[in-house]
């Protein structure tokens, strides 16, 4: 079986992005989380808390067998690296599918031997995005249906609202 690649941002790391790679176990041989480091964007969490984010989630799923790492380049070279012949994708919305396609196709220009796997969210993941549990959670609603508790405590106190 093929080893795959689940790289994004996960600021924070959702419980849309845990199943995916859960789900991805089940058919790969090994899966690996890739947390993308982009110079241009202002994260919420640097790139060392969300690996640490995620290895936490995995941890709370009872998960010891999934590789988490911070990246910045680009995805197929890691790939390349680790040796993995999969990227391994989610698609909540018919949205998702025009941006990932994509990428996708670039990804097979610059490497026709890795292919790109697109897993459909489950329904009670449609529409969960980072984003919106940052908002959610900055104007101090409860997000712990949408992350796992690591996560929820780390919003919490990133988050914390002086009163």
């Amino acid at each position: 079986m093929a080893i795959a690649l689940h790289a994004g941002s996960f600021d924070p790391p959702t419980l849309g992005h845990l199943d995916l790679v859960l789900r991805g176990r089940e058919v790969f041989s090994r899966v690996h989380v890739v947390v993308g480091v982009n110079s241009r964007k202002s994260p919420l969490f640097s790139a060392e808390e969300r690996v640490d984010l995620f290895r936490r989630s995995l941890d709370w799923a009872g998960v010891r067998d999934v590789d988490v790492v911070a990246w910045e380049g680009l995805t197929i070279e890691l790939a390349r690296q680790l040796g993995a012949k999969v990227l391994l994708r989610g698609l909540r919305q018919s949205g998702d599918f025009e941006a990932e396609q994509s990428i996708a196709l670039m990804n097979r220009r610059l490497d026709p031997g890795i292919e790109t796997v697109y897993l459909p969210s489950r329904a009670e993941h449609l529409g969960l995005t980072s984003t919106l549990v940052r908002d959610i959670a900055r104007l101090g609603g409860d997000v712990s249906g949408f992350v796992a508790p690591p996560v929820a405590e780390a919003l919490a106190a990133r988050l914390k609202r002086s009163t």
